[in-house]
């Protein structure tokens, strides 16, 4: 197994988890844009986002909109910016499905997905947030 993401997800590669179930896998980014930064994946692995059948990508979304409520609540979010980088000419550096969640504070230089200012916050804190955001699920 090559993928970083399915090491992951077997627990090969250690991660700040937030949310886990059958199907998928949250976890926030180490080199997050913003504090709070969570990527969601089916744990089952998938190259591109068009390479999954309909049930399973309405599966992804159906858990990325639960983590999103989630961090919304949790971090007292005022939005945020979710989104799928498909295929390597796109951005995609981890050939593995996964959507990005990141969160938007006033001031962060806010705008769309298109102006989002890499802020690179601190990661001091990155255990004790993301047990704080898996606390939060119902």
């Amino acid at each position: 197994m090559d993928c970083l993401f399915c090491k992951i997800v077997a627990g090969e590669i250690p991660s700040h988890k937030v949310y886990e179930d059958e199907f998928v896998y949250a976890f926030l980014d180490i080199y997050p844009c913003s504090e709070g930064h969570t990527i969601v994946l089916p744990k089952k692995h998938f190259g591109r986002f068009t390479d999954m059948e309909e049930g399973d990508a309405a599966s992804l979304f159906a858990f990325v909109n639960k983590v999103a409520k989630t961090l919304e609540k949790t971090l007292g979010l005022e939005g945020m910016n979710i989104g799928i980088n498909n295929g390597e000419i796109a951005g995609q550096t981890v050939p593995h499905v996964h959507v990005h969640i990141i969160p938007r504070r006033v001031g962060d230089g806010e705008g769309n997905m298109h102006t989002i200012v890499e802020l690179h916050p601190s990661t001091d804190n990155i255990a004790e947030l993301a047990e704080s955001i898996r606390e939060a699920f119902d």
